[in-house]
């Protein structure tokens, strides 16, 4: 096992000893990006142990590789209370969001919504890998920026199916 991996392993261990007593921070998304925005968040997936860095530029993409994959088309944006990225084309996007816990300089990444402890990582200042000047050109469209939250999508769905069924839109039938 490489050094870094060791390390990150006994500071998360150090971190579940602590948060016994409570020392663990739940950031919210405002703090999530005021800690990741301009700079880098290196550190490995605890299932696997595969290693992650990115580099959080401010335009909304997130530079760098993933389980050693060069990232070529991943975006990242902030919630109330949690960092999502998406990787791919808008045809073939996969999303995910995670709430972020601080322990002095160990972030925990907490897949949202189980809960599930994903990774371990450490906040670099800057761009210190070059990932920048390394990676492609791609544009971040923002489109789960703009997400309805579920429960106000629901909202919105249901007002707009009871909408139609006043105007007899659905049918005689009331759309049953």
């Amino acid at each position: 096992m490489k050094p870094s991996a060791a390390r990150c392993i006994l500071a998360g261990l150090a971190l579940l000893a602590a948060g016994a007593a409570g020392a663990a921070e739940r950031l919210t998304g405002a703090q999530i990006r005021q800690a990741f925005e301009g700079n880098t968040v290196t550190g490995r997936y605890t299932g696997s142990n595969l290693p992650f860095s990115e580099y959080h530029h401010p335009d909304g993409r997130a530079l760098g590789h993933n389980r050693n994959l060069p990232n070529t088309d991943a975006c990242w944006t902030t919630t109330e209370d949690a960092v999502c990225y998406y990787y791919g084309p808008p045809d073939k996007r996969r999303t995910y969001c995670f709430t972020i816990e601080t322990s002095g300089a160990l972030y925990v990444i907490r897949s949202r919504p189980s809960g599930r402890i994903n990774g371990l990582a450490r906040v670099e200042p800057g761009d210190p890998h070059d990932f920048s000047r390394k990676s492609g050109n791609w544009f971040c469209d923002g489109l789960i920026s703009r997400a309805l939250p579920r429960a106000r999508l629901a909202k919105v769905a249901l007002d707009g199916a009871r909408a139609r069924r006043s105007d007899g839109a659905l049918g005689r039938d009331g759309g049953r």
